[in-house]
Formats: structure tokens, sequence, C-alpha cells
């Protein structure tokens, strides 16, 4: 069973009105022109969406993106710019140029900071991106570190929300959570699950409020390409789960379908 700690972990299992979606990235509008046109959906329990136009914020403004990311913050949702920090290898520069763009181009309201390292050493560099970055979002921006793991506990002071899971059902229904985020609200913490059948969604939506995670995104596409009932696909969290409208009524009760 999940490792289960204090306070916040009770609170959490209880208030179900908290949790809500984060969304990593889906495929370019034009590609997945419904996923788009679904979270732009009022009612819809969203917390964020990243925006990943290639890589990026791409070499030049997209209109389509424009439209996109305009019709999501229209509907009361953030967009974030997804920045990737490549596990500490993109260099300092490089990563304020493409906040810059993401500000410039489509005037996101935070930044999405995808494969964030999680050691102590590299906290200080993620530190100053993050004190950097922040500046450029009106009011400071949102921001999200994604580093799929748990880092060390410093990273929960430079940031809104940190990904402390990212991986498939197989790993997420027998993880275990930080004794230190018991210290904390579940609305600083994001699980991204993948690979999740239908017949599993309410024991993976239990197991993250034990946890205390009020932000999720959880999916039957697996990291393979492939549906976890077979059929094709691509990046798990490009395209909506096969239980979109599922997931979103029991998220987010009282949502119409």
């Amino acid at each position: 069973m999940p490792h289960l700690t204090t306070r916040w972990r009770e609170q959490a299992a209880t208030t179900v009105d908290r949790m809500g979606l984060g969304v990593p990235g889906y495929a370019h509008p034009l590609v997945a022109p419904v996923e788009w046109g679904e979270l732009a959906r009022r009612g819809t329990p969203l917390h964020w969406v990243a925006l990943n136009v290639s890589n990026g914020p791409g070499t030049c403004p997209d209109p389509h993106c424009l439209e996109a990311a305009g019709r999501i913050r229209n509907a009361g949702v953030r967009v974030l710019g997804r920045l990737d920090m490549a596990y500490g290898t993109r260099s300092f520069g490089e990563l304020v140029s493409d906040a810059h763009r993401f500000r410039d181009w489509y005037r996101v309201d935070g930044f999405y900071l995808d494969r964030c390292p999680s050691g102590r050493t590299e906290l200080s560099g993620v530190r100053r991106v993050t004190t950097t970055v922040a500046g450029l979002a009106e009011g400071g921006g949102h921001l999200v570190l994604g580093h799929g793991t748990h880092p060390c506990p410093g990273y929960a002071e430079i940031a809104d929300q940190l990904v402390t899971f990212s991986g498939p059902w197989t790993d997420y229904r027998w993880s275990q959570v930080a004794e230190w985020t018991a210290d904390h609200p579940p609305e600083r913490f994001c699980h991204l699950v993948h690979g999740l059948p239908r017949t599993h969604l309410e024991e993976a939506v239990r197991i993250a409020r034990w946890q205390g995670a009020g932000t999720v995104f959880m999916t039957d596409r697996t990291a393979d390409g492939a549906h976890s009932d077979g059929d094709g696909q691509s990046d798990p969290f490009e395209t909506l789960p096969g239980y979109w409208d599922e997931i979103v009524s029991r998220i987010g009760p009282g949502v119409s379908e």
C-alpha cells in the first residue's frame, strides 16, 4: 500500500474539491484539436495547462498555439510555458531566452520546468532559474517543477508546485510519499500517471488523495506508444485519456458531460 503520513493526508482524503487536473503538454493544436477544445470547456477542473510548441516556444510565434492558449486563458485556466531543463544540462541563458519567448509570444501565466533536477547539489542552479523566470510573468507567475520524483525538500521553497511522481500505474500503485511532504498542503504537489486502465481509475484517485496530491493527470496511454487496452497511440500525455469524461466527473463532481 502507498505510504501515508500525517495531517495533510487526512485532509486530502476528505476534501474532495481540492483536487484538479494539470496537463503536462498536449500535442500541437493542429494535431490534437479535440484535446485543446476539451481544455477550453468551462467547468473542467483544470489547475494549469503546459504549452509546448516545439520542445519549447519554437523559433517564431505560432498563431494556432496563440489561439489555443487564449481560449484556455479565457476559460480561467493558467497556461504555462514548458521549459525543458534536461535534468540540469541546459544553460541558464537558453532557459531564460525560452521563457522570454513564451511571455512575449503567448503571454503565459507561468512556467512548467520539465525534467527538473532533484538533487541538493543542483538546487542553487534551479533556484537561479526560477527566480529569474518568475519575474517575467505578471504577479510572479505560477511555477511547476517537473521532477517526476521526490526531490530534496529545499525545492518546495522555490516553486508553487512540484511534480513528485511521473510514471506508469504499475509503479504508482505501490509508490510511497516522502515524509517531508506532510508539512505542505496538497496544492503543492502533482502526480502524473500513465498506463492506467479504466478499471483502476478509482483506486488511483484514492492513492493520489491519500498521498496529498492536489493536482493530477491520469491516462490509459502508455510510454511505449500503446493504449493500455492495446490501441496504438503516441506520447502518453499528448492525447486525451480514453476515460476523459469519467475522470473529469470524478475529480470535479457536477461537471456536465
